[in-house]
C-alpha cells in the first residue's frame, strides 16, 4: 500500500506486519550539487537506511543481465542480440535488450512519445523516440525472464526479427 502521511510523505506499508518506508523529498532554494544533497539528506535522516542515488527518466530491463533466466530458443536470443546491438550502432546507445516489454519512465516521457506502430514495432518505435531525446538519463538493469515456449503463447517469430530490423531504420530517419 502507498499512502501519503499527514506531511505530505510517502509511505510505503506493503504488509501490516513489515515496518512502513517512508521517502521525504528534500528540496534546496538553489542548487547544491552533490556534496550539499549528501549534507543535507545525512542530517535529516531519521530511519536505519539512507539510500543514495542518481534519478533516471528511463529505465530498460534487460533480459539478458538477469537471473534466474529460463534458457530457450537460441535463434530468438541470437535474433534480440543482433537487434539491440543495430540499434545501439545507428542511436549511438548500449542498450541490451530492446525488445524487453520492462521499461519505466517518468510521465513526461512518456507524453512525450508519438507512437504509431500497432505491431511489435512499438519496442523500437518506442526506444527510438527515448534514444532521439539525448537529454534524457537512460538506465538498464537485470530483469528475471521466464521465456514462453510457442505452446505457452509465444507468438514472435523470424518475420517480426526482420521487421524490427526494418523499424530501426524507419524510426532513425523519420
Amino acid at each position: 500500500m502507498i499512502d501519503l502521511d499527514d506531511n505530505g510523505n510517502l509511505v510505503f506499508a506493503p504488509n501490516p506486519t513489515l515496518p512502513t518506508v517512508t521517502i521525504r523529498p528534500i528540496f534546496h532554494e538553489r542548487n547544491r550539487g552533490k556534496s550539499g544533497g549528501l549534507q543535507t539528506a545525512f542530517a535529516a535522516i531519521s530511519g536505519d537506511v539512507l539510500v543514495v542515488r542518481q534519478v533516471a527518466d528511463v529505465v530498460f530491463g534487460s533480459r539478458f543481465h538477469g537471473r534466474p533466466h529460463r534458457s530457450l530458443y537460441f535463434h530468438h536470443y541470437l535474433g534480440n542480440r543482433l537487434i539491440s546491438c543495430l540499434f545501439s550502432l545507428v542511436f549511438n546507445q548500449t542498450l541490451t535488450d530492446i525488445e524487453t516489454c520492462y521499461k519505466m519512465m517518468t510521465s513526461g516521457v512518456a507524453r512525450s512519445l508519438r507512437l504509431t506502430a500497432n505491431d511489435f514495432g512499438i519496442e523500437v518505435e518506442m526506444s527510438a523516440e527515448i534514444a532521439r531525446q539525448r537529454h534524457l538519463r537512460i538506465y538498464e538493469i537485470g530483469t528475471s525472464y521466464f521465456g514462453r515456449t510457442y505452446a505457452e503463447g509465444k507468438k514472435i517469430d523470424w518475420k517480426d526479427g526482420l521487421k524490427a530490423l526494418w523499424y530501426i531504420f524507419k524510426f532513425r530517419f523519420r
